[in-house]
């Protein structure tokens, strides 16, 4: 058996660069006991908490592998509930950042959160166009509800009802009763998709948001209530034509669909609409918490902010409005006009301003400071938070921008990045600027304004950087003074490559003007300055008959290959530029290309999405690699050695040998294309941009890397993203209608499920043994010692039924349903009879009878057939009844002690117990305030 080659293991490291990703919303966070100083925004697949106040990042909520997609703070503000691009949602705790629970359940990404007013439930919408509804004290998922044909894009739920309102883009507005699992109603009014839609009034009015510029605005009227009232009332009621009152209406008979007639819950009326500036679809459309204040914003760079008239003001505008009208009426001698006295919908929705954001803006959200003091947090396109407060008290309100988060990144695509020669600076460039990274503590060091940028290096010395750009431009800047010192015209198109000769005297460039240009560096006297500075010299030149997309040295600096728009690349000799070799068998142009540290190999990636290794003595192909799913477009070889790096549009970052022809290893974290890598001149560290605005390192471990057992581990991972593939399994005697079970098989639950077939196998053979030992000790009229199994043993010798229950404990309580779903029924009887020992055990009352529950459900007609469950079950039925009685009783108990000690404690202290006191506060200092002002307008 021959030698095996030992590969290092590359880990990721960090991320950074990134301010926030533009794919989810902005959300204000509660913490260190501060509302409106701390902002949540998605980054990649983590979560960054920034203070922006000092911008910094204070907590990092880090995610698994998928992107994340939708926040959404609970109403207590200790937890984040955050939506994934695989359809998982994980609940992280604010106070100490870890994820607390996780929910499995959508088959598409989550577009939508919200929780109920207590923070006890959670609703969320997917791309798989279903809602489902989650119980988050329990951890688990209550109901699944279909009807939408497309993406949802917002639910809300109603705090005095039991209701549920959702959108989506199949032109719906759907309400559902929670009681009942079923939509009662549907809103058919839209002509296009609805992207967004609030609840404002104390719920009894919906806006919503569509394609156009109108916000639609809808009167709730609950027909419970207008039952409740006495007869003459609703017989007026009947009479009058007021929007709230339940009469024909043509308008409403167009604009819903009832589809259950006979159990009518709410009644919707379409009142008017806003007229929005901006003409194209709203994106975002939201309220503060307080529902004071509307904001909306559309694919452009301005926020729509808009105040709404509580009940006071609406009475007190109206009565003054009367006054008004009878005080003309009495000039002109006409009759009372209080009937024909209304506000119209712009007086109740008054437009406060417009915010005029530097960028697009992609989400924002409100919150309303105690000091009547509006903040707006907008997270924009290209990587920037930016604060914005709105002086309420002032006359004119106009939005004030109080921070600004930008020094963590860029505001565009990073295209090239380089390594300085010890290791320590990462120069990254885009179309705006020039970063420095320090690569050990990922701070930014010096920014640099530049133009377009497409290649770069650092000059021997590490002292100045030389980029170019896309308008032919090299610039050239110097590190220390973070100055542009010279910039010269090299190319008339694109610098597409550049390269640092191997004796570092000099480089090469080539670009879209078909040349490839030598270059070398001298000292030049500075006009400013006694001391001489570094500049470039343009040499030679070399003219081709195509645009030049990549230029590489080899390490002896005798042969230079230059690849070609007409898909070949071309060597040439140095010194006398004369043509030595044509590499030609790509389909598409090479755009990127690298030298081994010997010279003997030449790689080359290519838009066709192949790699080809080449010999450079007779230029044969030795062979061709499919590497990525998409363009490949950046290679470089790890330095001395025969491994090289190479990045695609497929958003994966992959290893190979040249050697052995072999992929190694992939790293896989950016979410978009990667644009370009840079690898440490020692080889340990690799530095990889991507589309979706995020830099990351990846770190060379002491870790031996074995190819079969990667191999191996690559097959289970695609096994598990089969089985969440996979159809769902189906439960006996449910109807595909609205409603089905919210948890999906997952690789979880169906290991869940293994563990609790194990644990009742190693029941069944502990019980056999026992009889069987029983049997000998009665055989033998004395006690023979029984063999503890090993499992029991670790478990503090539990016994086998004991040791079932354990296991049955920790599976998780969001995927309990789909475990039990899995396990076949013949480990069922097993079960019902262990479940009906706990329950008269007293164990663990609740948990067992969820279980019992659901497995009676599923496996119905098998459990009643069976005569030998039939004395099973009616022993259940006794000891369920009694111990749920008796949990039912323990609750009430504790619950009427909880009420007679809240009693007690308000009535020694005058305060009310668990009621946020600092409003109450502030309202009085406001008042003592304004009576101060008074008196001394009148001194």
């Amino acid at each position: 058996m021959g030698l095996t080659r030992q590969y290092l293991r590359y880990e990721p490291a960090a991320l950074f660069a990134l301010v926030a990703s533009a794919r989810a919303g902005v959300a204000f966070v509660a913490l260190r006991g501060e509302r409106g100083r701390y902002v949540a925004v998605p980054a990649c697949e983590h979560v960054f908490v920034w203070d922006t106040r000092k911008g910094e990042k204070v907590l990092i909520l880090k995610g698994l592998k998928q992107q994340v997609s939708c926040l959404c703070p609970s109403p207590d503000g200790l937890h984040l509930a955050v939506g994934y691009e695989d359809g998982a949602i994980r609940v992280f705790n604010l106070l100490s950042g870890e994820s607390t629970i996780t929910f499995n359940g959508h088959r598409a990404a989550v577009t939508a959160l919200q929780y109920d007013h207590l923070g006890g439930r959670l609703v969320s919408g997917s791309k798989d166009t279903e809602v489902i509804v989650w119980d988050v004290i329990n951890e688990s998922g209550l109901y699944r509800l279909r009807g939408h044909k497309d993406v949802i894009t917002q639910v809300l739920f109603l705090k005095e009802k039991n209701l549920l309102v959702t959108c989506a883009k199949d032109t719906l507005v759907k309400w559902w009763d929670l009681d009942t699992q079923h939509c009662f109603k549907t809103l058919v009014g839209h002509r296009a998709e609805v992207w967004g839609m609030t609840l404002l009034s104390k719920e009894k009015r919906l806006i919503t948001g569509s394609a156009d510029s109108e916000l639609r605005v809808w009167d709730l009227t609950y027909i419970q209530e207008v039952k409740d009232h006495d007869e003459p009332e609703s017989k007026k009621s009947k009479g009058s034509s007021s929007p709230g009152a339940e009469g024909n209406n043509e308008e409403d008979e167009t604009l819903e669909v009832d589809e259950h007639p006979e159990e009518r819950i709410v009644k919707c009326s379409k009142v008017g609409s806003i007229m929005r500036e901006g003409r194209d679809r709203v994106v975002t459309l939201g309220t503060d918490r307080m529902g004071k204040f509307l904001a909306c914003h559309g694919t452009d760079a301005v926020l729509e902010v808009f105040s709404v008239l509580s009940e006071e003001e609406i009475q007190k505008k109206l009565e003054k409005k009367l006054k008004k009208a009878r005080k003309k009426a009495k000039q002109n001698s006409e009759e009372e006009p209080e009937r024909s006295v209304q506000l119209s919908l712009q007086e109740e929705i008054q437009r406060v301003t417009n915010v005029k954001a530097s960028s697009k803006i992609k989400s924002f959200d409100l919150i309303l400071s105690p000091k009547e003091e509006l903040k707006m947090v907008l997270l924009l396109q290209n990587n920037i938070i930016e604060l914005y407060n709105l002086d309420l008290s002032a006359q004119v309100a106009q939005a004030v921008r109080v921070s600004r988060i930008t020094i963590g990144g860029h505001r565009s695509d990073v295209r090239t990045l380089a390594f300085s020669s010890d290791n320590i600076a990462i120069l990254s460039a885009s179309a705006e600027s020039v970063k420095i990274w320090n690569r050990s503590t990922l701070q930014c060091i010096r920014t640099m304004e530049c133009e377009y940028a497409l290649c770069s290096f650092f000059v021997p010395g590490d002292r100045q950087v030389i980029i170019g750009t896309k308008t032919g431009k090299l610039q050239l800047y110097d590190l220390a003074s973070g100055s542009l010192i010279e910039t010269l015209d090299a190319h008339d198109g694109a610098v597409w490559s550049i390269a640092l000769s191997p004796d570092q005297h000099g480089f090469v460039t080539g670009g879209a003007d078909k040349c490839v240009k030598f270059w070398e560096f001298e000292l030049v006297k500075d006009e400013s300055s006694v001391q001489k500075r570094l500049s470039m010299k343009h040499v030679r030149i070399l003219q081709l008959d195509e645009d030049v997309l990549c230029v590489r040295y080899s390490p002896n600096q005798k042969l230079l290959a230059v690849s070609l728009l007409d898909c070949t690349v071309k060597v040439f000799y140095v010194d006398t530029l004369k043509f030595f070799l044509s590499l030609y068998g790509h389909k598409l142009p090479v755009l990127c290309m690298d030298i081994c540290y010997d010279g003997t190999l030449i790689a080359t990636g290519s838009a066709d999405r192949n790699v080809k290794i080449w010999g450079l003595d007779f230029g044969d192909c030795h062979r061709s690699l499919f590497a990525h799913d998409d363009s490949v477009m950046y290679l470089q070889f790890v330095p001395k050695s025969h491994l090289f790096f190479t990045a695609g549009k497929d958003s994966k970052i992959k290893q190979w040998d040249a050697d052995k022809f072999e992929h190694i290893q992939t790293l896989e974290g950016h979410h978009q294309e990667v644009w370009c890598l840079a690898l440490s001149p020692n080889g340990d560290y690799v530095v990889s941009a991507s589309h979706d605005k995020s830099l990351r390192l990846w770190e060379r471990t002491r870790e031996p890397l074995i190819l079969e057992e990667e191999r191996e581990m690559q097959r289970e991972a695609e096994y598990e993203e089969s089985v969440a593939k996979e159809e769902q399994p189906v439960v006996a005697g449910e109807r595909q209608g609205e409603t089905g079970l919210a948890g999906k098989k997952t690789i979880e639950t169906i290991k869940a499920a293994e563990r609790i077939m194990e644990a009742i196998e190693l029941y069944r053979e502990e019980t056999a043994k026992l009889k069987e030992h029983n049997a000998i000790c009665k055989a033998a009229g004395k006690e023979v010692p029984f063999p503890v199994n090993p499992i029991l043993r670790a478990y503090g010798n539990i016994t086998p039924s004991a040791y079932v229950l354990e296991v049955f404990k920790k599976v998780k309580s969001s995927e309990l349903e789909e475990s039990l779903l899995v396990l076949p029924y013949s480990y069922v009887p097993d079960l019902l009879r262990l479940f009906n020992e706990y329950i008269q055990q007293g164990s663990d009352v609740e948990l067992l009878c969820r279980a019992l529950l659901f497995l009676l459900k599923i496996h119905f007609g098998q459990i009643t057939g069976n005569q030998m469950l039939v004395t099973v079950i009616e022993n259940l039925k006794k000891t369920t009844i009694s111990r749920v009685s008796e949990a039912r009783d323990v609750l009430g108990f504790n619950m009427a002690g909880l009420q007679f000690l809240k009693r007690e404690i308000e009535a020694k202290e005058e305060v009310t117990f668990f009621a946020d006191a600092t409003e109450r506060f502030e309202e009085k200092r406001r008042k003592r305030k304004k009576k101060e002002k008074m008196v001394l307008t009148v001194l």
